[in-house]
């Protein structure tokens, strides 16, 4: 018997009823050899890991465009939190942390530079959300074109994270939950970094519910999702705390996400977008040769595939093209 076969065991044994195993899988669009260590979600989650799409992440915006401070969350960092978010709930339910960690570092790949306002711009021009976009990265873009051949699970985890998503598995709602619990919170610790807030500016009816400083909104939130979670089909919150936990979501997006002060920048950011967009359907011979490659298969359309390129930028390398395109330079003798 190989490790991997051990680790599987090892699953049947110990996790919940309602976990995905790992040897239960779906499997793969293509068929390929197992690996004699890794259960088949560990792998995808290396996979993810080791992409470049995933070392992107370190600057993207995740609400603050182009922070100047060291301790504002990026794109990278939310993905992290979310993951051990959501770790640390399917521990305690006994689910499959491979998985629910796979999804989760998965689960924004897709995102543009400029976090929101980059998608809103893209998706201006040509159909674009990012859930979609992050399951495109690893079906389609990374590795050359050819993707990351993950399992089904994963990808539909990753398809659907977004709260209106209908995830198939309880990791996948796992992921889903630990997102909104993640961004809700880093996104105050920032916006109080960033003296749009305070902790007093948050209403106190929330306050009382979740408690009165991240760890213990935190703390609370995960509690809550574990306690009513615990060896039953489905993922939830109880009524009071996911009551709370929406209306704190609906004061961040009129104080913080809509905040003139906080997104003063950001139409600049959907106009650079917008221009680059434009820019590089007149000139397709610009792209990188794995994306003019991808315009060959009849599948994908010129407008498609310069989404797949803008999208896959950083903030920083978006401006970089920005300026080379659009800046006149100094005359140089």
């Amino acid at each position: 018997m190989t490790i991997r076969e051990h680790l599987e065991e090892r699953e049947l044994a110990y996790q919940s009823p309602y976990a995905v195993k790992s040897r239960e899988s779906r499997g793969r669009v293509r068929q390929e050899p197992e690996c004699d260590i890794r259960p088949a979600f560990q792998r995808d989650r290396d996979r993810i890991l080791h992409c470049k799409a995933f070392r992107r992440l370190k600057q993207k915006t995740q609400v603050f465009l182009l922070p100047k401070g060291d301790h504002y969350r990026t794109r990278l960092t939310h993905t992290l939190e979310v993951s051990q978010n959501a770790r640390t709930i399917a521990k305690a339910l006994r689910l499959n942390e491979d998985l629910v960690e796979a999804i989760a570092l998965g689960h924004d790949l897709g995102h543009t530079p400029f976090g929101h306002a980059g998608e809103r711009a893209l998706n201006q021009v040509y159909h674009f959300a990012h859930h979609e976009q992050s399951l495109r990265v690893v079906e389609y873009v990374e590795k050359q074109g050819k993707g990351l051949n993950l399992t089904w699970e994963v990808r539909d985890g990753i398809l659907n994270h977004q709260m209106a998503g209908e995830p198939h598995t309880l990791e996948g709602q796992v992921l889903q939950l630990s997102d909104k619990i993640a961004y809700i919170n880093h996104d105050i610790d920032d916006a109080i970094r960033a003296g749009i807030l305070t902790e007093r500016d948050i209403p106190a009816e929330y306050r009382e519910v979740l408690g009165d400083s991240s760890k213990n909104r935190l703390n609370t939130m995960v509690h809550d999702v574990i306690i009513n979670s615990m060896e039953k089909p489905e993922i939830k919150m109880s009524k009071e705390v996911r009551l709370a936990m929406n209306g704190l979501r609906k004061f961040m997006f009129e104080n913080v996400y809509l905040n003139p002060k906080a997104k003063a920048e950001e139409d600049k950011a959907v106009g650079l977008i917008e221009q680059l967009y434009d820019y590089y359907i007149l000139h397709l011979e610009l792209l990188p040769q794995q994306y003019l490659d991808a315009l060959e298969c009849p599948e994908n359309c010129r407008e498609q595939i310069v989404c797949d390129y803008i999208a896959g930028m950083t903030d920083n390398y978006a401006v970089k093209m920005y300026e080379k395109f659009f800046v006149p330079k100094a005359w140089k003798i």
